[in-house]
Formats: structure tokens, C-alpha cells, sequence
């Protein structure tokens, strides 16, 4: 009962993502004085509607979407003659940029308040920031062979302990490592597992720079066999200090909106990632279809991503599905800025570029062009509504015969 109630929250979550990605345009429309007819939630046969002022609000029973009706988006849209001086076209190059970004500009936004209210309640997952900052200190460091030995050591007489030794304190937040600079746990790992002596660090204590001399001792550990994944673990030596850094980064209601955007700016980056790596992703899907390994970081679709939502709600992992609710906003709202038809980001190029088209004919004495001809650019934007179409089909079906899960 709880993955389902996972899952249909999960879904709401999206449709309640989407319906305020076309409020964002309506709204920005209405500010500027575009003519909005109608504002929907949902595609299909419709609920019920109403009209309030020029714009019909309503409701349609596919909640999978929606659509906001601006009057005169392009010039090759047909418009009333009362429409027609209120027409999205005519207007101002910046206006109309401010409008067709307001879609993604609510997902960030949405995606933001989802970060806020986890940071300032539950706390964000450091496994995304990689702050090196000190949790705990141990009294030893010991060799393992196995993972529970490495979870739960028992110190000996003469076990060595680095950083207690060395002067490190929980809250410490190492900055250098050997004079090398340290932005997360790790890099601090990185660094550490090739050392052996006396190593010099840095720390952050109080807002002031404390440099420490810690003696690196090197420890058996066991690690996957790259070589053989399914096969037992590898034993390694690695340089060792015996330091924990946080699964959690925890907040107030005020610091929590510097957490928020710091994680909000990495997970940007990601996101940006991920977009890059896309296509190649593309063949692991099929290959999953037909029984393939499905790889965790192949796309999901909105079926795959309510699905791990319902897990994590089946689970009690809140703090994931609300972190997977904010991703999704990111992405889509970065997916839906790229400079391809039809996207808002294809409508947004089309307009800077008739503006800089015109910028140009001025310069050389000539009268601006027209609107650009969005019949010549149809082929190309079938083409890519094809091409997203057969993505959203692999990915779906990906999902539904392989799906990703929760280990």
C-alpha cells in the first residue's frame, strides 16, 4: 500500500510540476499584456472549464500535462482582429524571452523549495555536496579484510590513531591535503589512500585556517574486483587516518537557504551531465529490454521515476524521494531550454535570432525582415518530435519490463 502511495505521489508531484510550468508562462503573459485564451491542466477530453476575465481555466482528464494558449505565439498563428495588437509576437524581444523561459524558470524554482524544506527539516545528503567536514574522529585505525571488521573495528593496544593524535576535531572541515587543495570528502579520500608518514593538512576550525601534521598509517581494506564484480571483494593497502564524514549536511531555516542553493548550483552541474551523456546512454536501454543488466544511470522515464519513488516511500526513504522529485524538476527545466523546436528553448533561439538578424540588416542600412517562417523549420521539428518520441517509447518500456530498483 505505501509503493502505491508513493507512486501516485510521485505522479502528483509531476502534474502538480507541469501545471506550474505553463502557469509560469500564463502569468508573465498576463503581466506583459499578451492575450492568454486559455490555461489547461491535463491533455484529452476535458473535466470541466470556466472563464474568468479573457482566459478559460480548466481541467481535462489525462493529468499528464498541459497547455498554455497564448495569443500570437508565432506570426504564422491565426488571431482575431481584437487579438491581433495583443499578439505574443509583436511584442518586445526580452518580453518574450521572459515568457517562454518562465516555464523552467518555475521548475528551478519549484526544485529550490524542494531543497529548502529538506534542508531545513531533514537535511541534504552530502553524498551530492562532498563536504569535507569532520563528523567523527576514531580512537584507532586497524587493518580489515572484510566489511564488517571495516564497519566495526575493536581497538587493540598500540593501534594507531592518526587524526586524534594529529590534533583533528570533529566540525574540523579539512582544506589541503600536502598543500593540495581539498573542495570534497573525496578528494580528501583520494589523497589519503596513496600517503604513508607524516603528511601535512590543513583545517577549517572556527572560521580560521589550522595547519596539522598527521601521521597517514596504511590498512588493509577489502574493495570490489573491477575484474570479477560478481566475485568477493579484493584485499588492498590504502593510507588511512581514521576520520567519518557526514551522510547528512544538517541546517537551520536560515542557513538552509545558503545549503539549498549550494546544492541547487552542484546539482545544475549534474544535471548539465547527465544531458551530455544522454545519448550514449541510449544503447544500455535497449539492451535492458531485451534482458540486459539495466545500468542505474540510464534515463528513466516519468514511469521509471514514480516507480523508485514509490520505493522510497515504501521504504521510508523521504529524503530520496523528494531529492529524485527536485532532480526531475532540474532536469526538465534545463531539457526544455535547449535550442531545439519545440521546446522553449527553440522558440526563445528563433527570437534572438530574428533580433539579431535585424540588429545586422540595420547596420547595413536595411529595413528589418519578417517573423521567421516556422513552416520551413516543420521537417526539422518532426524529425526531433520523432526522435523524443522513440526516446520516451525505449525509455517507458524500459521501465516497465527492466525497471531500476532500490537495493
Amino acid at each position: 500500500m505505501a509503493y502505491v502511495f508513493g507512486v501516485v505521489l510521485f505522479a502528483l508531484g509531476i502534474c502538480v510540476s507541469v501545471a506550474l510550468h505553463e502557469a509560469g508562462h500564463m502569468l508573465t503573459a498576463k503581466a506583459f499584456g499578451m492575450k492568454v485564451r486559455r490555461y489547461f491542466v491535463g491533455f484529452g477530453p476535458k473535466v470541466f472549464s470556466f472563464r474568468r476575465g479573457e482566459t478559460e481555466y480548466g481541467l481535462k482528464w489525462i493529468p499528464l500535462g498541459g497547455f498554455c494558449d497564448i495569443a500570437g505565439m508565432t506570426a504564422l498563428d491565426e488571431v482575431t482582429p481584437d487579438e491581433a495588437p495583443r499578439a505574443m509576437w509583436r511584442f518586445k524581444t526580452w518580453k518574450r524571452t521572459v515568457v517562454m523561459a518562465a516555464g523552467s524558470a518555475t521548475h528551478f524554482i519549484l526544485g529550490f523549495v524542494v531543497l529548502y524544506l529538506m534542508a531545513a527539516t531533514m537535511g541534504l545528503p552530502n553524498a551530492v555536496v562532498g563536504k569535507p567536514a569532520i563528523s567523527a574522529v576514531a580512537d584507532c585505525v586497524r587493518s580489515a579484510t572484510t566489511d564488517e571488521e571495516f564497519a566495526n573495528p575493536v581497538c587493540r593496544p598500540g593501534d594507531a590513531a592518526p587524526a586524534k593524535t594529529g590534533g583533528i576535531q570533529p566540525g574540523d572541515e579539512i582544506v589541503s591535503v600536502n598543500g593540495t587543495r581539498t573542495e570534497t570528502y573525496s578528494d580528501v579520500t583520494a589523497l589519503i589512500q596513496k600517503l604513508s608518514g607524516p603528511t601535512r593538512f590543513e583545517v577549517e576550525r572556527d572560521g580560521r585556517i589550522v595547519p596539522l601534521t598527521v601521521d597517514v598509517v596504511r590498512v588493509d581494506r577489502p574493495v570490489p574486483d573491477p575484474a570479477n564484480p560478481s566475485g568477493p571483494d579484493k584485499i588492498v593497502s590504502v593510507g588511512s587516518i581514521g576520520v567519518t564524514f557526514p551522510n547528512t549536511l544538517k541546517y537551520n531555516a536560515v542557513t538552509a537557504i545558503g545549503g539549498a542553493a549550494t546544492f541547487t548550483g552542484d546539482m545544475f552541474v549534474q544535471t548539465w551531465q547527465r544531458l551530455l551523456e544522454f545519448p550514449e546512454r541510449i544503447p544500455a536501454v535497449v539492451s535492458s529490454i531485451f534482458g540486459g543488466e539495466r545500468d542505474p544511470n540510464t534515463p528513466v522515464s516519468v514511469v521509471g521515476a514514480s516507480r523508485i519513488g514509490g520505493e522510497a516511500v515504501e521504504q521510508g526513504l523521504w529524503s530520496l524521494f523528494l531529492l529524485l522529485l527536485a532532480s526531475l524538476n532540474f532536469f526538465v527545466g534545463v531539457f526544455n531550454l535547449l535550442p531545439l523546436l519545440p521546446l522553449d528553448g527553440g522558440h526563445i533561439a528563433i527570437v534572438w535570432y530574428e533580433r539579431v538578424r535585424d540588429w545586422i540588416r540595420k547596420l547595413r542600412g536595411k529595413a528589418a525582415g519578417g517573423p521567421v517562417d516556422y513552416s520551413k523549420l516543420s521537417a526539422v521539428t518532426v524529425v526531433l518530435v520523432l526522435i523524443g518520441g522513440a526516446v520516451t517509447l525505449l525509455t517507458v518500456t524500459a521501465d516497465i519490463v527492466n525497471p531500476i530498483r532500490l537495493r
